[in-house]
């Protein structure tokens, strides 16, 4: 059954996701390095995790199966998720594909190589009302997608 995985400690969609989740009755598990509250909703989880490198990722990935969603902005996570066979999507709402995970990590890596020397980079830009629009109808549409062919 499709489940939904999200890299929660800074994830700002995750009201979005319960109200989606909810919708079709799907089980989200929410992965964190600390506790949060969550909803009071049998379908809901919390799981918190070590809070080494990368623990929240690499049991996301232990977990997740082919179909299965990701919610995170961590492109390398993405890019793991994806050669499981589970679909990923962006807190804004932009999917993670075969086709773009390979220009996305090429970009965080330029990114961080500019940053390493001191060169500012700024952050990500602040979310936006367009950008939860868009992220509810990309996982609406990620849902439907597989239910039709999953």
């Amino acid at each position: 059954m499709l489940h939904i995985f999200v890299d929660a400690d800074a994830c700002p969609v995750k009201n979005e996701v319960y109200r989606v989740a909810g919708r079709y009755g799907l089980k989200v598990t929410l992965v964190a390095n600390n506790w949060m509250r969550t909803p009071k909703d049998s379908r809901i989880t919390l799981q918190v995790v070590k809070d080494d490198f990368d623990a929240a990722d690499d049991w996301i990935v232990e977990q997740v199966q082919a179909h299965d969603i990701v919610v995170t902005a961590d492109i390398l996570l993405a890019g793991r998720c994806l050669e499981k066979g589970a679909l990923v999507l962006g807190t804004t709402g932009k999917p993670f594909t075969e086709d773009n995970i390979g220009d996305a990590i090429a970009v965080r890596d330029l990114l961080a190589n500019l940053r390493g020397p001191g060169e500012q980079t700024g952050g990500p830009a602040p979310m936006t009302q367009r950008d939860r629009s868009r992220f509810l109808q990309k996982l609406d549409d990620m849902i439907q997608s597989v239910r039709r062919h999953g």
